[in-house]
């Protein structure tokens, strides 16, 4: 295992190092500067232990995908995803009277030890405007640095209350006419290199057209880098209670795409429509492990397993 190194930039960002020397999470909270984009925290860069970079950031296709991100796509007529808003019937439109962002109120709790880093944040979603929609409660957890397995887990948590006096109704740009195009929720965007890699998920296959819009516990993106020798390996896992019907607020769906642009992005309305009362909570957990090597189904399934929640 690793000792972990943490440094917080204040009003800019937390740092997480492990003990080879390698930066292998930096979490950003200071908003960037173009609003169209959807001001928000967001994860970047990722790294595996190696050092390997595993997360893009403002690539020239989609200048708001930014590494690890909380979106909503669609919400109630706002995008907190950012860019280009679908309409049914006129295609994607740069409208951005419509993007809202996410407004970083403060770390209640930030609790580092050798080998974990816990984090929780306030934040405040606010529509264009300025009208403030909802609180979040995150968690970010660092955990599981083992140098060994060349591997480590990042979990991130949320748990959002409607504060407006009328219903927040979550979408997709499917759930507005766009067929498989369900994207929302944490989403993860890679790096150039990613383009065309190897997506699977545990007894059903690979390949990402084949498993756009599946449900399942976890979903792995492997990929042979550029510029050395070796592959890295993404695992994209839900909390038990994600997938429980009996505890879910609504049923998720994987957006994934390895061409053109390496994307993933657990949907939490990918196909339907879904209201959040006034005054009510709704809330997801899930884990990324972040790891050198192509693992396979049998070895990440084995990993996990050993992997409390």
């Amino acid at each position: 295992m690793s000792t972990l190194s943490v440094s917080h930039t204040h009003g800019d960002h937390i740092a997480v190092t492990a003990s080879n020397g390698t930066e292998i999470l930096r979490y950003v909270y200071r908003p960037d500067p173009e609003a169209f984009e959807s001001r928000k925290p967001y994860a970047h860069p990722v790294r595996t232990l190696a050092g390997h970079t595993v997360t893009g950031y403002r690539p020239n296709d989609h200048r708001w995908h930014k590494g690890v991100q909380m979106t909503a796509s669609h919400l109630s007529g706002q995008n907190f995803w950012g860019g280009n808003s679908y309409v049914h019937g006129e295609g994607y439109r740069p409208l951005p009277e419509r993007v809202g962002s996410m407004r970083h109120d403060g770390f209640p709790d930030l609790t580092a030890g050798d080998n974990r880093l816990d984090v929780t944040e306030h934040l405040t979603w606010v529509a264009n405007g300025g009208a403030e929609w909802a609180r979040e409660e995150r968690g970010l957890a660092v955990h599981s640095v083992d140098e060994d397995a060349g591997a480590w887990s990042l979990d991130w948590s949320i748990r959002l209350t409607n504060i407006r006096a009328e219903p927040l109704v979550f979408g997709s740009p499917t759930t507005a006419g766009r067929d498989m195009a369900g994207y929302t929720g944490l989403q993860w965007r890679g790096p150039r290199d990613f383009t065309g890699g190897t997506v699977f998920t545990p007894g059903a296959g690979a390949g990402a057209e084949k498993l756009m819009g599946t449900q399942g516990p976890w979903l792995a993106f492997t990929a042979e880098r550029d510029g050395s020798d070796g592959h890295s390996t993404l695992v994209f896992a839900h909390a038990p209670e994600n997938l429980d019907e009996r505890s879910a607020i609504h049923p998720s769906h994987w957006f994934v795409r390895a061409t053109p642009v390496p994307t993933v992005a657990f949907s939490w309305a990918f196909f339907e429509e879904f209201e959040l009362p006034p005054g009510e909570s709704f809330a997801y957990r899930y884990r990324l492990v972040i790891a050198d090597g192509a693992w396979d189904g049998d070895r990440i399934g084995a990993y996990l397993e050993d992997l409390a929640w």
